[in-house]
């Protein structure tokens, strides 16, 4: 006999998605519901990867348009600049505003692709019934969670940035065509790490061991 924790499905356990609480509730006529909300109740996500996937495809292909597309269109005296997210923070570097700059490259660069590429890096293992590191990924879906609840940040910077331009340069400055897919990659993963079933985690991994034992 290993020394195995039985899972909760195993001990007949299911927790509500609505009000999260973990019973074990009795089978009717219409399947599973949370004695507490009534919520319907299933063992595991109803086509929680398939859905992850699709969200996470389009994020990627979103993400492209929201880095090569201008971001900010600023009209003053000296003429009409577009800039993109990147040439946005390379231009705040340059003119001495480091803090800034780090900041916006942070949330508008490195989150939204840190989130894209973790997701990915879960989805693939669950796919795999990978058996490594089972808590070190469910971890990382947790630290996805985290920083999910700080996503419009994002948006926060780019309102932030164009009220710097207007006031330092004497500018007016406009949101470019980058915005909806930058704002929609933002959505996207968030929904993403919302759809994913971080039990499957657990699932592949025990799968995984048994078939070696």
């Amino acid at each position: 006999m290993s020394g195995r924790a039985p899972t909760a499905t195993e001990l007949g356990l299911i927790p509500c998605h609505t009000c999260g609480l973990v019973s074990r509730p009795p089978l009717t006529a219409g399947g599973m519901h949370c004695p507490r909300c009534n919520a319907r109740l299933h063992l595991r996500k109803p086509d929680s990867v398939a859905r992850c996937w699709a969200l996470l495809i389009a994020g990627y292909i979103l993400y492209i348009p929201a880095n090569l597309l201008p971001m900010l269109e600023t009209s003053s005296l000296s003429g009409t600049r577009q800039d993109t997210i990147m040439s946005g923070i390379v231009s705040l570097w340059d003119s001495g505003s480091w803090g800034i700059a780090f900041i916006v490259f942070i949330a508008s660069i490195t989150v939204p692709l840190f989130k894209l590429i973790a997701l990915t890096l879960l989805l693939n293992s669950v796919r795999g019934r990978s058996a490594w590191g089972a808590e070190q990924r469910a971890r990382l879906y947790r630290l996805i969670k985290l920083v999910g609840r700080w996503s419009m940040l994002d948006i926060y910077v780019v309102a932030i940035l164009t009220t710097l331009v207007q006031f330092r340069y004497l500018a007016t400055v406009e949101v470019g065509p980058a915005a909806f897919p930058f704002g929609a990659v933002v959505v996207l993963t968030m929904f993403a790490a919302t759809e994913f079933d971080p039990r499957l985690i657990w699932e592949s991994s025990k799968q995984e061991r048994d078939e070696h034992e």
